[in-house]
């Protein structure tokens, strides 16, 4: 990860900034030309950049806009969502990864659709979960970054797993070591104790948690250790809170802190957002063991 967003931030402020002074005292013609002299050369830059990136792997007139820069200004690559797509916008996306970051992820694959990716691109390295529905490309010239960090993937039970499973590979795309644990809900938690035990003397840096019905493993998890936890409610479920409903109130609602809690089946932001966490506290480590 690099920190060209300094450019983005450092032309926000400037936006700021000069809103300020055009509805200050001084206002001026003269600023407010400046400004939107700033807006047309910045929004120029971007469409140049779009159409050069959509020029080099999109034929054909297909709206769409991949965003391969994404891991250099935020540390989170983007993820092809591929249940909703057609075949020919899957692989349009996934080209254009590859031509901007050497990398591709796809989410959530249709069985149909799985066969189609691999024949386009059977000349590239191709990492699947089968599970999660989930597939990496790789360009030849790719290698995943290893940051240090170290992510706990807990599931309640068995059925949570694909979910679960997508948030550790999105976890492990970001350069941590994911450790998983699965099928210790709270319908016999005497099974949660010594994988968790091992898992926090490993010293790792956040955990995940993934559980549909009642929810309520996360919150034990996060009542038990000392570092953040992530809810994943998972549709599993049936009756009155079935599809994740009953599981999303239920982490919301909890009384353990230190738990946050993202969407139903939200494996993608459960796996980034515990990444984020592990590679700044590894960042955080190696600074303090070079002084």
């Amino acid at each position: 990860m690099d920190y060209r967003a300094d450019e983005q931030l450092e032309f926000l402020s400037q936006l700021l900034d000069s809103e300020q002074f055009r509805q200050s005292s001084f206002n001026s013609q003269a600023g407010q030309s400046a400004l939107n002299e700033r807006e047309h050369s910045w929004q120029t830059q971007r469409e140049a950049e779009d159409a050069q990136a959509n020029s080099a792997y999109s034929p054909s007139p297909i709206d769409i806009r991949p965003d391969s820069g994404r891991e250099r200004r935020k540390g989170i690559p983007e993820v092809i969502l591929a249940e909703t797509k057609t075949n020919e916008q899957i692989l349009a996306m996934a080209r254009g990864l590859l031509a901007g970051s050497g990398r591709a992820i796809i989410s959530r694959l249709r069985t149909e659709s799985i066969a189609v990716v691999r024949e386009a691109f059977q000349e590239y390295s191709i990492r699947t979960r089968e599970a999660a529905r989930a597939m990496v490309i790789y360009a030849p010239t790719y290698e995943r970054p290893t940051t240090g960090g170290h992510i706990g993937v807990i599931s309640a039970g068995t059925s949570d797993m694909p979910v679960a499973e997508e948030a550790a590979l999105i976890a492990e795309e970001m350069g941590c070591t994911v450790t998983s644990i699965y099928d210790v809900g709270v319908a016999g938690l005497h099974r949660l104790l010594p994988p968790l035990r091992d898992l926090l003397a490993s010293n790792v840096d956040a955990i995940i948690v993934a559980a549909g019905m009642d929810g309520a493993l996360p919150s034990v998890v996060s009542g038990l250790v000392p570092v953040p936890v992530i809810g994943l409610p998972t549709s599993i479920g049936y009756g009155m809170g079935g599809k994740g409903v009953a599981a999303l109130l239920s982490m919301l609602q909890t009384c353990a802190p230190g738990l946050s809690v993202v969407n139903i089946d939200n494996g993608v932001g459960a796996g980034s957002t515990a990444a984020l966490i592990a590679n700044r506290v590894a960042l955080a480590r190696r600074e303090h063991q070079s002084q």
